[in-house]
């Protein structure tokens, strides 16, 4: 391995304990590949096994907390024991190569798509459709139903401890119901779930609250609980990065191990203000580094990005599309065969690639999701 690249290989000690043997993850990614049941299926579990031998941890996709959670067809599920079975032998299958396995828990909210609910009715914190075309209108969520929302984080915790899963990463990003709560443009509440700034911060604090307790009840060993957010929101009102900066100050005291910035490019500045080109993710770092680890992702395809990346401190980095192209990315860095990483997609390279086939279709039938050569 080349000397500048050895940074990233460090073993690095998480804040509960946890040590991952690398500074690189793979990024949660929706594959639409498990059972209708939510079970994961042998293809899903030979993706994940041809992806888990290099990095440090792998972050799942996302796993609905409740039956009308459920935000794309043919997810992982951890909202009932009877899937336990399944979440194990995801969890196996990671740990098995080496690497730490976090199971990403959430909520799809207003983001559900009706024909996968049995009512059809989305869910939110209020009434306000999301700001797309076709969206439907949600139903504002009770005060009850919200508390039992909160304990579906913590059963679905208990779930991937008893799956031997290593720790859960909270998916408070991505326009989801944490998010929702968070966001003025989702919630207009005027009751102890929304309101000011303080009030809209109250249902993630509550979840982060359920999934640590239940933690600590039930894990035996050190447990990582992370926490992914988005730093900004286009629609008027939305989240401001002035919003998530006093987010991330109140985030950094809760005892989580990291913070995970979701953005599609590492280096993309606002959505807001088109003059403000600073990296979300280094304003983050800079703001909350030095009291939790911060985890940055989006369009680093090499190690020399990676590299540049790292340079202002960020201790962690998630790569996404990067494993799917090239599943060996850490390997082929730690061998000194960097040059080896492949940066492009054939059609016809999805069996080498070990890509189960609703992935792949996504792939190939999404214009610009990644460079496809004939």
């Amino acid at each position: 391995m080349k000397e500048e690249y050895k940074a990233m290989l460090e073993e690095i000690a998480l804040p509960s304990g946890v040590k991952l043997k690398n500074r690189i993850l793979m990024a949660p990614m929706t594959n639409w590949s498990s059972g209708a049941d939510g079970m994961v299926t042998d293809d899903e579990l030979a993706y994940y096994r041809e992806r888990s031998g290099g990095v440090g941890a792998v972050i799942t996709a996302c796993a609905n907390v409740t039956r009308d959670g459920q935000g794309f067809k043919d997810q992982i599920s951890a909202y009932s024991d009877e899937q336990i079975s399944s979440l194990r032998r995801l969890a196996e299958t990671i740990k098995g190569e080496g690497a730490k396995a976090i199971l990403q828990i959430f909520h799809a909210g207003r983001m559900s798509p009706p024909e996968l609910l049995e009512d059809g009715q989305p869910v939110s914190a209020s009434a306000v459709a999301a700001a797309r075309p076709g969206a439907k209108t949600p139903r504002e969520l009770t005060g009850e139903e919200v508390k039992s929302i909160i304990n579906a984080f913590g059963e679905a915790t208990r779930r991937a401890i008893e799956a031997g899963f290593d720790g859960v990463e909270i998916h408070g990003a991505n326009t989801y119901l944490i998010q929702q709560f968070f966001s003025p443009h989702s919630n207009r509440r005027e009751d102890e779930w929304g309101g000011s700034l303080e009030k809209r911060m109250a249902f993630p604090l509550a979840v982060i609250d359920s999934v640590k307790q239940t933690a600590k009840k039930y894990a035996i060993d050190p447990f990582i609980v992370g926490y992914r957010l988005s730093p900004e929101e286009i629609e008027q009102p939305g989240i401001t990065m002035e919003d998530t900066l006093t987010l991330a100050d109140v985030l950094s005291e809760q005892g989580l191990d990291y913070l995970h910035v979701s953005t599609q490019d590492f280096w993309k500045g606002s959505l807001r203000d088109k003059s403000d080109s600073r990296s979300r993710v280094v304003l983050i770092h800079d703001r909350v580094g030095d009291k939790i680890p911060v985890i940055g992702v989006g369009s680093l395809y090499s190690p020399d990005d990676v590299k540049k990346a790292m340079a202002g401190g960020v201790p962690l980095i998630a790569l996404g599309r990067e494993l799917i192209v090239e599943p060996k990315w850490v390997e082929k860095v730690k061998s000194g065969h960097e040059e080896e990483i492949r940066v492009t997609l054939t059609r016809n390279d999805q069996e080498k690639l070990v890509v189960p086939n609703p992935l792949w279709q996504a792939i190939v039938n999404t214009p610009g999701w990644f460079p496809l050569k004939d």
